[in-house]
């Protein structure tokens, strides 16, 4: 796939080893690092002096930790591109990844696409796993699904619905807010088998939440964001139940086809497939 066409930003805030070995998996299986932005939302520890000794297409440093909005927008309007890929720092790629996330989306006319995921600890082999399940799972596909962890965005979509809310107090809720517009407004969206990542996710969720004071059971955005949706308690509570049960129906199918799902997560050394 030609470079020019898409481009990759992520921020990052502290936890400098997260980065470090998701660039080094990202350098690992072919990327060109100048198609890809990174923004410090403010890290005090050596994140910053990393950053610069690589040879990124861009390095934006906040002086204060501006929140996932503003960081991603930065990045993306730094370097713009047919598809940006907007992603966390915490998780490592695989080979073919980009490739088979953009041709996904594009056999399937679908605007917004995820890759499949692993979560939790690093116990396993994951690029052997990611070459074997890219292959067997290549014609899966969840229509509808999406996630924040690494979401492939045409750049129509920034024309219809616009950037993330760049209010540094939604804390994390970014995300959501950026799919409800997208669902209003019916772009198709996705999450292909074609393409897989490791993310280490509560791993790290648990630090920022010790680092903020959080308990475990807290969340990391602010409690009354969902006031922003509009949407009654009933509203949400009907769409829920609808998201949980349309997940284990696809989980459920995937397992039948493929032995496994699109998303897994990694308890005492076996996979749990959700």
């Amino acid at each position: 796939m030609n470079p020019s066409k898409f481009a990759i930003t992520f921020a990052c805030y502290n936890q400098v080893d997260y980065t470090r070995q998701c660039v080094d998996s990202m350098v690992k299986h072919g990327l060109d690092l100048s198609r890809l932005v990174v923004v410090d939302n403010g890290s005090t520890d050596e994140t910053r002096s990393y950053l610069e000794s690589l040879p990124l297409g861009g390095r934006i440093f906040n002086q204060a930790n501006l929140g996932c909005g503003v960081a991603w927008n930065q990045g993306a309007l730094a370097l713009q591109a047919e598809w940006t890929i907007i992603m966390n720092n915490d998780v490592l790629v695989s080979k073919g990844w980009i490739d088979n996330l953009i041709t996904t989306a594009e056999q399937n006319g679908l605007k917004i696409i995820s890759p499949s995921l692993i979560e939790g600890p690093l116990d396993y082999d994951f690029d052997a796993f990611a070459d074997e399940s890219s292959i067997k799972m290549k014609s899966a596909l969840r229509l509808g699904a999406r996630h924040a962890v690494c979401l492939a965005v045409h750049q129509s979509v920034w024309m219809d619905i616009g950037y993330f809310q760049p209010i540094p107090k939604l804390l994390g809720y970014e995300d959501s807010m950026f799919f409800h517009e997208a669902d209003k407004a019916h772009i198709s969206t996705g999450m292909t088998g074609a393409s897989w990542l490791h993310h280490y996710g509560s791993i790290t969720q648990t630090a920022m939440k010790q680092e903020r004071g959080l308990s475990q059971k807290d969340g990391l955005g602010y409690r009354y964001n969902y006031r922003l949706l509009q949407q009654s308690w009933l509203e949400r509570k009907l769409k829920k139940i609808k998201r949980v049960r349309q997940q284990k129906r696809w989980c459920q199918q995937e397992i039948a086809e493929f032995g496994q799902s699109m998303h897994g997560k990694r308890e005492q050394c076996a996979f749990v497939w959700e």
